[in-house]
């Protein structure tokens, strides 16, 4: 069999590399397996970086350094291989990657992608950059229903890209813009990638998608901030669209009532002279969709001031009090004094034994009542009210506990979020012209469905309804659901979807084996002690630690992708967090918005090959990588963010799982 050339060079390059480590290890005062961990690790990052597959790799160089740390017993190295992969099958979270993974194959074939994108940059169409705003919210959203990073880029690049080109838009920001939206799907829930790190670092994948929903609307807010900064100070490289770009076609049976685009629709939908020729049905039918932001408003608010004024006390129990007779105690269910001396229980203690005695009793009680006394100032009353315990009143004679519902006043964030909302409903009816009657009637159709299954995957999780597998399928069937609505659902589409699914599931439970069993190699070797060793020997403060280790992370987001990095460098760095007191759930926040770089780095950069196969011919890859570098350094201002204000992603996983 002959073997390619360019296997022989891959080939050849490990032996070079493993013939220099050699040299290093022979000048090496001792030889410890440590060393030999650390040629394995440098060994499978040659390899995957010449384009040997991930898993394979992992597997292939974990068993024979396995193989050579047991003495070359092959029974123990398979028996490492067999234990390691049971491992990862018993592991349930990884039941959600392929349910999520079909999902977002079947949202992407209902085709809501190009609806949505023309109903954003129509809704949008007054800000500064319009188009390249509404690329980056489309993306985002499309990216949180999908999580699929190629998917995303490519059908952008295919509708975005040249609309962006024809409106004279700068190539570089046209591409920054698609390629940096499309990758939001790595960090905004629901993602593969935190699913898989959450496996990888034992940390609960619910409080992981609970902590990354805010860092992810950050970045996206701040990558919306910088094209209007752009397009504001260089209207050149992104030019306002023109008043016909801006125009919305009416229906005939509205054009009855209007010509006028602009003309407020509320006073004309009403049924008059001016709109008799117009069917009663037609004006129903609008003033319906008028009033849905008024209707979901009212509907939110509502139960949500109950929920948030409503208090629900503890429950209050009747207490007997102590002095009472066995057997009114008894009859009324309260509590009843210890046995007496005869029958066993516990006695006084004798007076003349030098212990605590009893108060004086009160000459006109007999003292064998064993009863409580009142004090000698106390009124005959009160001397009947200690020695007979008060009826239980009739009502509360079947329950001794009493369940009672206090109202409290709303709180501040609540006020300030229905008033935000609220004047955003009023700004609305304020400004609802025919234009952008169909323009809401557009988002309903395409934006607000999205926004359904996703509220509704997430909530689910975050809420504590469902576990992120229950979830998961409930978005499968909601996406099935959702193509089927949008008459895109066949037999074709789920046979594609679901071989799409299988392929990429299946890489990603390869991978977790491969790194299973590399992860045992390394740590049977001592590769892990001897990293941790050196790194403790450097004296780190913990902001040295996080700031190091998020360098090699972003430094490995050059030649390697997101998948290599968590399964093959997070064991290695999530033991070191308990020395340098970091939480692993923050941790893994600031990991997934660095693994961004995965891909916006060259030279590898998936995104920006999966946007220049589908790019015209004079849009070249340095234009792309060009435009991919300041999002880059957005991605940074993030990570940086988030350090000095942890609460961004730790407050919503605090408040929800104290």
């Amino acid at each position: 069999m002959k073997i390619r050339k360019e296997l022989w060079f891959g080939l050849s390059f490990m032996v070079i590399v493993v013939v220099l480590a050699g040299v290093v290890l022979l000048r090496a005062e001792t030889i410890t397996q440590g060393h030999l961990g650390l040629l394995m690790l440098s060994l499978v990052v040659v390899a995957i970086m010449l384009g040997f597959p991930t898993a394979f790799t992992l597997m292939g160089m974990g068993m024979v350094f396995t193989w050579m740390a047991y003495d070359r017993d092959v029974t123990r190295t398979l028996d490492l291989m067999v234990q390691s992969a049971y491992k990862t099958m018993a592991n349930d979270v990884l039941i959600a990657v392929p349910l999520f993974v079909f999902m977002g194959y079947l949202v992407e074939r209902a085709n809501l992608i190009e609806s949505l994108f023309k109903s954003m940059h129509l809704a949008l169409a007054r800000l500064p950059g319009a188009l390249a705003v509404a690329t980056l919210v489309t993306c985002t959203i499309f990216a949180t229903a999908t999580g699929i990073v190629g998917a995303v880029v490519t059908l952008m690049g295919l509708l975005a890209l040249p609309a962006m080109l024809r409106a004279g838009y700068s190539v570089p920001l046209a591409a920054g813009a698609i390629t940096a939206g499309g990758c939001l799907g790595i960090l905004i829930p629901p993602s593969v990638l935190l699913i898989v790190y959450g496996a990888t670092a034992g940390v609960s994948v619910v409080q992981l998608y609970a902590g990354a929903f805010f860092p992810g609307v950050m970045l996206a807010s701040l990558y919306v901030v910088y094209v209007i900064i752009v397009a504001k100070l260089k209207p050149q490289w992104a030019p306002p669209l023109t008043a016909e770009e801006r125009k919305v076609d009416l229906p005939p049976l509205t054009q009855r009532l209007t010509t006028d685009p602009t003309a407020h629709a509320l006073l004309r939908l009403l049924k008059g002279q001016r709109n008799s020729g117009v069917p009663m049905s037609h004006l129903l039918k609008q003033i319906g969709v008028a009033a849905l932001p008024a209707l979901i408003f009212a509907a939110v608010m509502i139960p949500s001031y109950e929920a948030v004024t409503t208090v629900q006390a503890e429950a209050v129990y009747e207490i007997e009090e102590i002095g009472a007779s066995r057997s009114s105690a008894s009859d009324s269910g309260g509590l009843a004094e210890p046995p007496a001396e005869e029958s066993g229980g516990l006695a006084e203690p004798p007076s003349e034994s030098g212990g605590l005695a009893e108060p004086p009793a009160d000459p006109d009680i007999p003292a064998e009542s064993g009863t409580l006394q009142a004090p000698p100032d106390a009124s005959g009353d009160a001397d009947k009210t200690a020695t007979e315990p008060p009826a239980l009143d009739a009502a509360n004679a079947d329950s001794a506990a009493t369940e009672t519902a206090t109202v409290q006043p709303a709180p501040t964030w609540w006020w300030v979020f229905f008033a935000v909302l609220g004047s955003l409903v009023t700004l609305f009816y304020l400004f609802l012209s025919f234009a952008r009657l169909e323009i809401f009637k557009m988002l309903l159709a395409s934006f607000f469905p999205l926004m359904l299954l996703i509220l509704s995957v997430l909530g689910s999780i975050v809420l504590g309804l469902a576990t992120p597998t229950e979830a998961a399928a409930m978005g499968a069937l909601g996406g099935m659901l959702l193509a089927a609505a949008y008459r895109r659902l066949n037999m074709s589409v789920l046979k594609e979807s679901v071989y799409l699914t299988a392929k990429t599931s299946a890489m990603v439970c390869w991978l977790f084996v491969g790194s299973a069993i590399f992860s045992a190699a390394f740590a049977l070797l001592g590769g892990q002690a001897l990293v941790e060793q050196w790194v403790l020997s450097m004296n780190l403060t913990r902001i040295e630690f996080l700031v190091m280790a998020q360098v090699i992370i972003f430094l490995l987001g050059w030649p390697l992708e997101w998948t290599e990095i968590i399964v093959i460098f997070m064991p290695i760095f999530i033991p070191l967090l308990a020395h340098f007191d970091v939480d692993p759930l923050f941790f893994g926040l600031l990991v997934a918005l660095n693994l961004q770089t995965a891909f916006l780095s060259p030279p590898v950069a998936m995104a920006a090959f999966y946007l220049k196969g589908v790019s015209p011919p004079h849009v070249t890859l340095n234009q792309i990588f060009l435009g991919m570098l300041p999002f880059m350094g957005i991605q940074i201002l993030a990570i940086v963010l988030l350090y000095m204000f942890p609460a961004i992603g730790l407050w919503l996983p605090q408040l929800l799982y104290k």
